[in-house]
């Protein structure tokens, strides 16, 4: 298992986590550097984020935040990425909207985040690790950037699928389909 944590809101990582959403959309982060966001990794561990406007900008009725543990983050889910792409259609990225939580302002928001208007967006497959893995808080975990590097993982954890293999079949059809691959 890949040592590297994506930082995703902890609601988004919780929808992804019961299924409810198959996409990660992202437009960078401000430390992202020269090269700018790319889905650099095609597995990874889902890092949570925790901040109080993230149920707001989620199209989820009475969301809850899974708890924050101070002084510790909980990784609980890994990703394969299928497949990844930067989408500058923005019907397409509308289009979308039943594969994933986020409001379709935010989703604009990040569309409209650069000169060039589009969206990187990964499909993707993701596992529930058993047990979860927690790891101390530490400061190299801060900053706006959208990747971690963690610790090598400690002790042995299975990956589960959170969906069966037929959901994934189609949600993958309709991701092909609204991105036209």
């Amino acid at each position: 298992m890949e040592s590297v944590g994506f930082k995703e809101w902890a609601i988004v990582c919780e929808a992804l986590g019961r299924g409810e959403q198959c996409i990660l959309l992202r437009k960078g982060g401000i430390a992202e550097g020269r090269a700018g966001f790319g889905f650099r990794h095609a597995e990874f561990c889902l890092f949570p984020t925790f901040f109080h406007e993230q149920v707001a900008k989620t199209r989820v009725a009475e969301a809850e935040l899974p708890a924050q543990r101070p002084g510790e983050i909980e990784i609980k889910f890994f990703v394969k990425v299928e497949h990844a792409m930067l989408l500058d259609s923005w019907e397409a990225a509308v289009a979308l909207a039943p594969l994933h939580i986020l409001k379709q302002e935010v989703v604009r928001e990040r569309f409209d985040y650069d000169a060039a208007p589009a969206i990187h967006v990964a499909f993707v497959r993701v596992f529930r690790l058993e047990p979860s893995w927690c790891l101390p808080d530490a400061r190299e975990f801060g900053g706006c950037r959208s990747w971690v590097h963690l610790p090598e993982v400690s002790g042995q954890r299975q990956m589960k699928p959170v969906v069966r293999d037929e959901e994934h079949a189609r949600n993958a059809e309709e991701f092909r389909a609204t991105t036209k691959l």
